[in-house]
């Protein structure tokens, strides 16, 4: 996998440094090069110095192979802009902002972009957006018993209860991550546009599980 950090304060330092070690290939961006310092001698991926949505810079980051970018800069509006210049005009896959202003969340979203607050907390949700796939095991519990699932919400099940994806005593949702809160749903909660759901599944009924999200045949 490849990652864009634009913004290497406090929040694009710790985030580019823990990926790198995940093995997931880093370019950061930062107009002022000192802070690339920060990054420490073991960091193992490129840095560009230049303005995060100035075409060129993110050309030359590679935008056009990378899977994400992340803009977390310590400017709202400057996150917003990378954000939507990536997505529309570089199509990148996965979008996701720092925001200060929760405000201004609405806008991100009806530009499809995710969003992360708070250092400490962002760095391990956008750590998490980005290092699962649309069905992936967080937990595993006991030999064949119960595992621990996340997974995109399809959007065939946009619309849908918690209900429609139980199956008593094999398949429960335990809880949803949306926007930037994670809670617990009851069985009538609806699942939205850009959900993850965390579920407890029965060895015994993974492809079941799949089925209903619509990962298998």
């Amino acid at each position: 996998m490849n990652v864009i950090i634009v913004g290497l304060g406090r929040m694009g330092t710790g985030l580019a440094i823990k990926l790198s070690k995940q093995g997931i290939h880093v370019t950061a961006i930062d107009k002022d090069p000192e802070t690339f310092e920060g990054l420490g001698k073991d960091f193992a991926g490129e840095t560009v110095q230049g303005v995060g949505f100035d075409h060129d810079v993110l050309e030359k980051a590679g935008i056009d192979r990378t899977d994400a970018v992340i803009a977390c800069t310590a400017s709202d509006e400057a996150n917003i802009v990378v954000a939507h210049v990536s997505r529309s005009v570089f199509r990148v896959p996965r979008v996701i902002a720092r925001l200060y202003d929760t405000n201004k969340a609405d806008t991100y979203r009806r530009l499809d972009i995710q969003t992360i607050s708070t250092t400490d907390w962002g760095i391990r949700r956008a750590s998490e957006l980005l290092t699962y796939h649309k069905l992936d095991t967080v937990y595993g519990m006991g030999h064949d018993g119960v595992r621990l699932v996340r997974a995109d919400v399809p959007t065939l099940l946009e619309g849908q209860t918690v209900k429609e994806l139980t199956a008593l005593g094999e398949i429960q949702i335990v809880a949803i991550s949306r926007s930037n809160d994670t809670f617990i749903p009851t069985q009538g909660t609806v699942f939205e546009h850009g959900d993850i759901i965390y579920a407890a599944v029965a060895y015994s009924a993974s492809d079941k599980f799949s089925y209903m999200l619509g990962l298998s045949e």
